[in-house]
């Protein structure tokens, strides 16, 4: 997901239009946003930068990471230099029939929900810059590929994602979006999961953040809560520091059945309850961690 005014790497927001000043070149964007990825344009330096933010953030997710993510990470094997996009999507649609598709940047909320519900997550095409190793304000492709694109190879995960991307759709007329913006910050960018090695990581912010993947699981700080669909709903996020809050999951069959149901009267049940603050405790939490 795009990425907007974070201190931090892997920070990121949902899709908003595309506004002066970001990075990206959209001149031969077709109307859905699909650029080609032009792989044999990257430069040498590009692919040993891809290597080194590979290999710090391996080294992370080996300790912090849900098995899922790691058997999946394994089957890409994408480590020794930028990935193929081609490539990539010969195993995707073998397993799960999800491809990723090139986009220059951030896309609007229609062509967001578009590419998911038919199974194509948008990765951005340009990689960050050496100085950027640490901090980066747009999501680029390493944020895009190395947190989300693994779990597509997860058939329940994968199914949950193209249910978002509808739902996501039937949400525009209906003032939903606010709603499917939290859902989306604190389970596909920054969700917790419990296994059998206890917590871990399976939220793409996370897990391409060196300073917030450990801090996520480790630090005595933020407060880790039992996912509650409703409760995370009304509950507005940060994005310019690590957060003060975190959701866990049961399993990803969990997010699969809790976000079936249909939305719609869900958003007018929401509209009429307070926003909560994302530091915010109330009476109903059951606090995990």
């Amino acid at each position: 997901m795009p990425t907007l005014g974070s201190p931090l790497p892997g920070k990121s927001v949902p899709p908003q239009p595309p506004r002066p000043g970001l990075r990206g070149n959209y001149t031969d964007a077709r109307p859905d946003y699909r650029i080609p990825q032009q792989w044999s344009h990257y430069s040498s330096d590009e692919h040993a930068l891809w290597q080194l933010l590979y290999a710090r953030q391996l080294r992370l997710v080996r300790r912090y990471a849900c098995p899922e993510f790691l058997a999946a990470l394994q089957k890409l094997d994408a480590g020794g230099g930028i990935p193929r996009f081609d490539s990539v999507n010969r195993k995707l649609r073998r397993t799960t029939g999800w491809e990723v598709v090139g986009v220059p940047g951030l896309i609007p909320d229609r062509e967001f929900f578009e590419h998911l519900a038919h199974r194509r997550f948008p990765v951005t095409v340009w990689l960050r810059t050496p100085q950027e190793f640490d901090y980066i304000v747009e999501p680029d492709l390493f944020h895009d590929f190395f947190g989300h694109v693994p779990l597509l190879l997860d058939p329940v995960y994968a199914e949950h994602l193209q249910a978002y991307g509808a739902g996501g759709l039937k949400a525009l007329p209906l003032g939903g979006l606010p709603y499917l913006a939290r859902l989306y910050w604190y389970t596909i960018e920054f969700g917790l999961v419990r296994t059998a090695a206890g917590v871990r990581a399976y939220g793409a912010g996370l897990l391409s953040s060196g300073a917030e993947l450990p801090y996520a699981l480790l630090d005595p700080r933020p407060r880790r809560l039992a996912f509650d669909l409703l409760r995370v709903m009304r509950t507005e996020y940060r994005i310019d520091s690590l957060q003060p809050l975190y959701f866990v999951i049961e399993s990803f069959a969990q997010l699969l059945s809790d976000t079936a149901p249909d939305f719609t009267p869900y958003y007018a049940h929401l509209a009429q309850l307070p926003t909560l603050q994302c530091g915010e405790t109330v009476a109903e939490d059951r606090i995990l961690l």
